[in-house]
């Protein structure tokens, strides 16, 4: 039997910080009271008997069941009920979950004993979270502001680009629509973990490290057919370019409607996004953090070899890399395992980079051992260590010979300007010195020492580390590569190459330049352009080299990145080989959004976006696309018009708000000749 049940979903949802979920279910946070009335019961304040049970086959032992009799005040450590008030046909009661219960979708039953042994009539289902706001859960953050932030707002900006040139664009998390929940709890249940042992994975639900390691492995689809395919071929047919994706709503709704086949394609940030969605929705603070000039080490001796052949082309055969950016996410909780000084933000990674355990996850890291050089500690420290303070060892390979010769080592190249969104402004936060004490510091080195040592790395012989008389040999010149103009998809590329004579005799050189298309992970694409030069260098004098590199020669090369790496390889007679190098990321021409009106609640108000042909040909095939939480329901897609040289587009549009406060409107605009041009617009909704 089941018996009508009032679940005062208004007031428990203020109570819990669950009103943003659009769901007739009750949703609460664990360590916390919630209401309900129910009625059918004779003298319900007697000898009633609940029991809250989830998962598979619940048991008291797997603590995924509980049964509880009436008492007169709450305890914190179990489940509880108190009686609030009672009436001739109904009672209402206030049941409390213990801080740290495992979270999923209950179903509730009561037995009035006094009735015989009766068996139980069902009260319906619940959905238990993590509860950020009480001081008994694991995931417990005490600052208000940022729980609104990492667990109830809707809205992100991930950070992009490379180092010399950060970029940003807005993300529509969307934890709180309609169906994302239920799309996270399937997740859970089509794990590894869970297909092997259900009742065993549902009893560690309650613990958020295991829950971020499971999920880390779930949104990508190597091993477990999760959410989302990778791609970094700068070919996506088949899908979608991972660039072209302005929120998670869509590629979540998708996998579920596909019937759980992965959605393609996804790339590092947009794999980060996923899972701060899914964590956020289960009541984990999470934010995107991304690095520049990341480190992907392969082999684990915290050193990325590049290799670069005798024209300066950069060789993709390393299993290292060295990535523009790559983002991953933090979640907060306390690290019970650790102890109290490894608690607080936590590195999860859910880009398919290296197994961990024999599958691809990745955390979670606690960020105080990788600043600390605490490399031994769970989980996969090492690898994050590397990604944010690797060595960096340049080589020149010759495939004839096999033969590989260092051109020189850096140990300030890897990981900087860390970055991530701004608690309640939408600015970036530099959070590097969270990672490792100052690039090039004693206390640095000493970590950095540390960090091998702990891996066994300080002692063993190892035939890729250079010689002492490789890295002690200093180069005769200097180079670099400056910008000599605008960076915009659509202009030439102006670059001047600067090379310098460090010694007082003058120096021949022959430099053999290329420019390649690539990815953001650095990966060469397109060869765009090469050249080479002979030149003399006067003692102790610099000469400058412009290189121009005209839009019609890279338009057709480039990948949705916009990056081109430029390489310039010196042979210095009688003198050591030196390489300069830039990586570019060019910008797409700007879109404009103006909102034609003040927006109120349930009213129209009309939006318009405008976009300016920057190139001197056609473009085709545009289409808009826009998104915005509680602004429109679902993706608006546009098709706009082609657009002759010069001209500039307008594309009006209506929205309809249905809440009140600041909300964000995201656009992406596409044509055959700019790829997922996107900017968002903050809309101050009223009354």
């Amino acid at each position: 039997t089941s018996l009508s049940t009032n679940w005062h979903l208004k007031e428990n949802a203020r109570d819990h910080h669950t009103s943003k979920f659009s769901s007739k279910e009750l949703i609460v946070r664990r360590g916390q009271t919630f209401i309900l009335t129910f009625n059918g019961t004779e003298h319900p304040e007697q000898n009633l008997t609940f029991i809250v049970e989830t998962g598979p086959k619940p048991s008291k032992l797997a603590k995924t069941q509980a049964t509880f009799g009436i008492s007169s005040t709450v305890t914190k450590e179990s489940w509880s009920a108190v009686v609030q008030s009672t009436s001739s046909s109904s009672v209402t009661i206030s049941i409390s979950s213990p801080p740290n219960a495992v979270i999923g979708r209950y179903k509730l039953s009561v037995q009035s004993t006094s009735s015989g042994s009766s068996s139980p009539a069902s009260l319906g289902t619940f959905v238990l979270l993590f509860n950020p706001w009480s001081s008994g859960d694991d995931v417990f953050m005490p600052n208000k502001a940022e729980c609104e932030e990492y667990v109830l707002e809707e809205f992100g900006i991930i950070f992009a680009g490379n180092k010399n040139h950060i970029n940003s664009f807005g993300w529509n998390f969307g934890q709180f629509q309609g169906d994302i929940l239920n799309i996270c709890l399937s997740m859970m249940d089509r794990s590894l973990n869970y297909r092997q042992d259900p009742v065993t994975d549902v009893s560690h639900r309650n613990d958020p490290k295991y829950l971020g390691r499971v999920l880390s492995a779930m949104v990508n689809a190597n091993d477990d057919q999760g959410v989302l395919l990778g791609n970094w071929s700068g070919n996506y047919d088949g899908g979608k370019s991972p660039s072209s994706w302005t929120g998670s709503g869509e590629i979540l709704h998708n996998w579920k409607k596909s019937g759980f086949k992965p959605v393609r394609y996804g790339q590092c940030w947009v794999f980060a996004a996923v899972l701060t969605t899914v964590l956020r929705c289960l009541g984990i603070p999470t934010r995107t953090i991304t690095n520049f000039s990341s480190a992907h080490d392969a082999d684990g001796n915290l050193r990325v070899d590049e290799f670069y052949d005798a024209d300066g082309n950069h060789l993709d055969r390393a299993a290292d890399s060295i990535w523009n950016f790559h983002v991953w996410n933090e979640s907060w909780f306390s690290r019970s395992d650790l102890g109290p000084s490894y608690s607080g933000w936590q590195v999860l990674d859910a880009t398919p980079q290296e197994e961990s355990g024999g599958i691809y996850q990745c955390g979670p890291a606690s960020r105080n051992a990788i600043k600390e050089g605490d490399v031994d500690l769970d989980y996969d420290c090492p690898f994050v260590f590397a990604e944010v303070n690797a060595d960096c060892m340049y080589w020149n390979y010759d495939s004839t010979t096999g033969k590989k010769t260092l051109i020189f080592s850096k140990s300030t190249i890897i990981g900087q300007s860390i970055s991530t969104k701004a608690v309640g402004r939408d600015d970036r936060v530099d959070v590097t010195n969270d990672y490792k004490y100052e690039e090039g510091s004693t206390k640095e080195r000493e970590i950095f020492k540390k960090a091998r040592k702990k891996l066994g790395l300080e002692d063993k012989f190892d035939p890729t580390a250079p010689t002492s008389q490789e890295i002690d040999q200093k180069p005769d010149i200097s180079g670099k590569f400056k910008v000599d103009g605008p960076l915009e998809v659509g202009k030439n590329l102006s670059l001047i190459l600067v090379l310098a004579n460090l010694q007082s005799d003058a120096k021949t050189v022959h430099v053999n330049m290329t420019a390649w298309s690539t990815v953001y992970t650095r990966r060469p694409v397109h060869e765009i352009w090469k050249d080479s030069i002979s030149v003399t260098l006067p003692p102790k004098e610099e000469k400058q080299f412009p290189i121009k590199i005209p839009y019609t020669e890279y338009q057709q090369q480039l990948t949705t990145d916009n990056t081109i790496q430029v390489t310039a390889l010196c042979h210095v007679e009688g003198g050591i080989q030196v390489l300069v190098q830039r990586d570019i990321t060019l910008d797409n021409p700007s879109i404009d959004i103006q909102v034609l009106g003040e927006a109120k609640v349930n009213k129209e108000v009309d939006v318009e976006v405008t976009f300016t042909n920057p190139i001197d040909v056609e473009v085709t095939d545009c289409v808009l696309q826009a998104e915005g939480n509680d602004l429109l329901r679902g993706i608006l897609e546009i098709e706009v018009p082609p657009l002759k040289a010069g001209e500039k587009s307008s594309t009006k549009f209506k929205l309809i708000p249905f809440e009140t406060g600041p909300k964000h409107l995201l656009v992406n605009f596409s044509c055959d000749k700019f790829a997922d041009i996107k900017t968002f617009k903050m809309v101050n909704v009223v009354d």
